[in-house]
């Protein structure tokens, strides 16, 4: 049965509060009350047994300020774990919230929104007393929550027989000219589409290493991601740039090094994502490695750390992890989310049937040891905030497997989901009779894009077949991966970061540069 979405369904019995409480600082003149100089804004956004996460949105309605101080009191013994978007500390009860580097300004109207990741037992109450900048902060009437558009406390146990019938698909009889550069991306019926409803394909490579490198205590990124060597994925005239990440050195978790984790590495993804949409391309953030133990069968590795690909993102920092992205990023739809990397509950769940319950619901799923968040979670958290950005929702078997992926779909309030799918010359779903008879009916109701495409060959000859059947169908793809590796190490696209192909990359960079001719 399917569990309430985490982020917005209560724990049973524990009389934990969700409801937002907002607070003002009041002025110091006595007689009549001076407008507020700020406005907090403390919730419960997702909960746990034993854990929950908060977020804080501090609103400056008064004069600017260069950097602010929030602080409050836990009032039942809860214990801060990990913070981001400010510098996060706790003394006794006491916990404080610094503004980083980057978010320190506020222009009178502005806001800034933090999040945290806390323990309790018992009850989790909402702190009653705020203070920015030593202010103490005076209780405003609660404000009653804002409804989240999720699926209901007792949900169906069984999806629907026939998928919703999505909107016409069909291309107005004269297309709408595309934007220029990286577009505000929506989907329309089965299409990607820009701001002015002009179809979009995304045609581009992978950038490895954001989710390996920090965790591996060797750096950020696995070589430049200067502005030339961002150029020179633009001259192969790529449109799109896949940018894989590790959500431990997003949240800034203590095993990874102080500078490869946290503000640094949000920073170093930020910038990267801004060089990117610069040379008129579409970045997509996506979540490759995460936090869980799995020793089952194909695992990666048998650390409970996000140091391997897990068979599924785990409850326990995954939402947050796309709670602080999506934060991060909703402000700007031309960058696109993908979900998780490559799915493979199948391998640990008896049947394929439970396979694809836990990929949408989540929960306790077989063979996998640790509490694991569904898609429908993932959707959930990332719309909770607001955020309107497409996102990318994988299959199984590592993401090769979209058989079951419409009727198993994630429901997203925004409309906004695409299918991803990856390929490999040594997949099981690799060829022509198998893209037809699994892949064509999900075109055919959803956006689908090919994540990664890719062979061990060390030539081009099955990526040609993938770029021809995924043209004649109008789809998008990204080849894996835009690194200085070698056939031994995994499909590399370059052997230098000028952009100079490997006999593998010379078949996409021909192809993409053909496709742009014009």
């Amino acid at each position: 049965m399917r569990h309430p979405p985490r982020l917005t369904a209560l724990l049973a019995g524990a009389a934990l509060t969700a409801a937002s409480t907002a607070l003002a600082v009041s002025g110091t003149a006595s007689g009549a009350a001076a407008a507020p100089l700020c406005t907090v804004q403390y919730s419960v956004t997702g909960s746990w047994s034993g854990g929950f996460q908060g977020a804080v949105t501090v609103t400056n309605n008064g004069p600017a300020v260069s950097s602010w101080r929030l602080g409050f009191d836990f009032p039942a013994g809860q214990v801060l774990g990990q913070g981001w978007g400010a510098t996060w500390s706790q003394s006794g009860a006491a916990v404080t919230a610094v503004n980083e580097s980057w978010n320190g300004s506020l222009a009178t109207g502005a806001a800034a929104t933090t999040g945290f990741l806390a323990s309790w037992s018992g009850s989790n109450p909402a702190p009653s007393t705020f203070t920015l900048n030593g202010i103490v902060c005076d209780q405003d009437p609660v404000p009653s929550p804002t409804p989240t558009p999720t699926s209901p406390t007792t949900p169906p146990t069984t999806p629907p027989t026939t998928p919703p019938t999505p909107p016409p698909t069909t291309p107005p009889t004269t297309p709408p000219t595309p934007v220029t550069g990286a577009p505000q991306l929506g989907v329309t019926g089965n299409r990607l589409t820009d701001q002015n409803g002009a179809t979009r394909r995304l045609l581009g490579v992978n950038r490895s290493g954001g989710e390996f490198m920090c965790v591996q205590g060797y750096g950020i990124f696995d070589g430049p991601v200067d502005d030339a060597s961002v150029q020179a994925v633009a001259d192969w005239k790529a449109n799109a740039v896949r940018i894989p990440l590790n959500e431990e050195c997003w949240l800034g978790l203590t095993n990874i090094k102080p500078e490869y984790r946290g503000a640094n590495y949000v920073s170093a993804v930020r910038d990267l994502v801004d060089r990117v949409i610069a040379h008129g391309m579409t970045p997509i953030v996506e979540l490759h490695w995460t936090y869980g133990q799995y020793t089952g069968n194909s695992a990666g590795c048998a650390d409970v750390h996000a140091s391997c690909q897990k068979p599924m993102p785990d409850a326990r920092y995954t939402p947050a992890f796309w709670t602080s992205v999506a934060e991060t990023f909703k402000n700007d739809r031309r960058v696109v989310f993908d979900l998780f990397n490559e799915p493979y509950p199948d391998r640990a769940a008896p049947t394929a049937a439970q396979a694809w319950t836990c990929w949408r619901d989540g929960g306790n799923c077989p063979g996998i040891g640790y509490e694991v968040a569904g898609m429908q979670d993932l959707v959930d958290a990332v719309r909770a905030t607001g955020a309107q950005n497409v996102l990318l929702v994988p299959g199984l078997a590592y993401a090769n497997d979209l058989s079951q992926w419409l009727a198993h779909a994630p429901a997203d309030p925004a409309g906004r989901v695409a299918a991803a799918w990856h390929v490999y010359n040594f997949n099981t779903c690799a060829d022509e009779t198998c893209w037809t008879g699994t892949l064509a009916p999900v075109a055919a109701r959803v956006p689908l894009v090919a994540g990664e495409i890719g062979e061990n060959t060390c030539g081009h000859a099955f990526v040609d077949r993938v770029m021809k059947w995924f043209d004649e169908h109008g789809l998008s793809y990204l080849g894996w991966t835009w690194n200085t590796w070698n056939c031994a190490s995994g499909p590399a696209l370059i052997t230098s970061y000028d952009g100079t192909p490997t006999s593998f990359g010379i078949g996409l960079r021909d192809h993409l540069r053909s496709l742009n001719a014009n």
